[in-house]
């Protein structure tokens, strides 16, 4: 099995005309576990969806390999088919689609024609998984997302990634909205996850999620672009002194927040 790699490089990604994310500069190699922090408006969300191909990012300049192909020439499907996975910070509720019905067909997707996996094997595995994520059986039978709490939304996503087992999995901001306990438990589907042959990258606004994953990187983005790389104690000292040091450290001034980034 190869080793995933996600190499961006001068990054440009447009919304309406407005530059937002402004050379981003990245790469993850298989095993590692990659954290992108910075303030509301510097364009991390906007990184997440345009490396899963959302219609509405405009990529202006730059290219993105995801182990050595052309991510940003594939399609959607191609992008997840290929071991790309995105849990997203507001995911969509699909009524009268069930979960267990949902993970099946998306498993079944990424395999080939005649070597669907088969149904007892689906479910066993399903169960293991959700008594991991402290998910009652009857998470299998509801709709996807439909009536879920944002601690329940968040379980789900992890779920689906333990599922779906991808190459490499783009988590944003899926610490937001959870109590310390799903937090703990979300954390916990992520590190049962770790192995050379997964790739994570992390977007968040907070510390807290990096004391139960421990990023082999910590990145700060701000303006658009990565200012500052180091290790787990990057994260800690941002938690302790907030953005405003480091600003003053790199001579960075405020800028003007979109909410939409």
């Amino acid at each position: 099995m190869s080793t995933p790699t996600l190499k961006i490089e001068n990054l440009h990604v447009a919304i309406e005309g407005k530059e937002i994310v402004k050379g981003f500069n990245l790469e993850i190699n298989g095993g590692e576990i990659h954290a992108v922090m910075g303030p509301n408006g510097t364009g991390k969300s906007t990184l997440a969806s345009a490396l899963m191909g959302h219609p509405k990012y405009e990529i202006t300049e730059g290219t993105v390999l995801f182990e050595g192909q052309d991510l940003l020439e594939m399609e959607v499907d191609e992008r997840a088919r290929a071991g790309l996975f995105l849990a997203m910070q507001y995911p969509s509720e699909i009524s009268g689609v069930t979960n267990a019905d949902f993970l099946r067909t998306a498993i079944n997707a990424r395999r080939e024609e005649g070597d669907e996996i088969p149904l007892m094997k689906f479910i066993k595995t399903l169960d293991k998984k959700m008594e991991t994520l402290d998910m009652g059986e009857e998470f299998a039978q509801r709709y996807l997302n439909e009536g879920f709490s944002g601690g329940e939304k968040k379980r789900n996503e992890i779920l689906q990634l333990m599922m779906l087992e991808p190459k490499l999995a783009v988590l944003d901001e899926i610490d937001s909205g959870l109590d310390i306990d799903a937090l703990k438990v979300v954390a916990k589907g992520v590190n049962e996850m770790r192995s050379p042959h997964f790739g994570c990258l992390i977007i968040t606004h907070y510390q807290r999620m990096l004391n139960y994953i421990k990023p082999d990187k910590v990145h700060v983005m701000m303006q658009g672009r990565i200012v500052k790389s180091g290790g787990p104690e990057l994260a800690e000292r941002l938690e302790a002194e907030g953005y405003d040091g480091l600003k003053k450290e790199l001579g960075i001034e405020d800028e003007t927040v979109n909410q939409e980034a």
